[in-house]
C-alpha cells in the first residue's frame, strides 16, 4: 500500500515540476529537425540532466548540504542564459552572412550535453521540492520515487516529440525556432536568476 502511495505521489510530483520542460524539449526537437539521432540525443541529454537533479536532491536530503548549498541553486540560471546568448549571437551572425546556405548555419547542431545542461539548470526548483519529500520518505521511498521519476523522463520526451511533430506546431517551430530557441533559453536563465535573487536581484 505504501509503495502504491509513493508511486502516485511521485507521478503527481514529477508532472508538477517537469510539465514546463515539454516546451523546451519541443524546441530542441525543432532544432534537431532533419538530423539523425535527434530523439536519442534528447533522451540521453534529458536523462543526464535529470539524473544530476535527482542525485543532487538525494545527496542534499541525506545530509550532504555542503555538496549543493541552497544559495548556489539560482546561479544555475547562468547556464541557459549563456547558451541562449550564444544561440542569439549565432543567429545574428548567420543573418549577417547571406552567402551561407541553411545547412551551414552555425548553431543548428544539437548535443546531448547542451540538453543535459539546460535540463539541470531548469531543475533548480525541482531540487528544492524533492529534498523535503526525500527527507521524509526514507531510503525505500527515495528508491521508489527515483524509479518512477526515471521512467517518466522517457514519457516526457515522448510527449515533447508528439507536440513537436504535430503539423501546425511543427510548421511554427520550423519557421520560428531560430528566434524562439534563444529567447526561451535567455528568458529561462533570467527567470531562474531573478526568482532565486542571484547577484542580489
Amino acid at each position: 500500500m505504501e509503495l502504491l502511495t509513493w508511486t502516485l505521489q511521485a507521478i503527481g510530483l514529477f508532472l508538477a515540476t517537469n510539465i514546463d520542460d515539454i516546451i523546451v524539449l519541443s524546441l530542441f526537437y525543432a532544432r534537431g529537425a532533419g538530423q539523425r539521432g535527434t530523439t536519442a540525443k534528447i533522451l540521453v541529454g534529458q536523462y543526464l540532466g535529470f539524473g544530476a537533479i535527482l542525485a543532487a536532491a538525494v545527496l542534499v536530503a541525506l545530509g550532504a548540504r555542503s555538496f549543493l548549498p541552497e544559495e548556489a541553486i539560482p546561479y544555475f540560471g547562468l547556464i541557459p542564459l549563456g547558451l541562449g546568448l550564444l544561440a542569439a549571437w549565432r543567429v545574428w551572425r548567420s543573418d549577417d552572412d547571406d552567402d551561407d546556405d541553411e545547412g551551414k548555419v552555425s548553431g543548428k547542431t544539437l548535443s546531448a550535453l547542451t540538453i543535459a545542461a539546460v535540463t539541470f539548470a531548469n531543475g533548480g526548483d525541482n531540487i528544492g521540492v524533492y529534498v523535503p519529500v526525500f527527507a521524509t520518505v526514507g531510503t525505500a521511498g527515495i528508491l521508489a520515487y527515483s524509479v518512477v521519476f526515471l521512467a517518466l523522463v522517457a514519457v516526457l520526451v515522448a510527449a515533447a516529440r508528439f507536440v513537436a511533430t504535430r503539423k501546425p506546431i511543427a510548421e511554427v517551430l520550423e519557421r520560428w525556432e531560430h528566434v524562439l530557441f534563444p529567447i526561451v533559453l535567455i528568458g529561462l536563465g533570467v527567470v531562474i536568476l531573478v526568482e532565486g535573487r542571484a547577484f542580489g536581484l
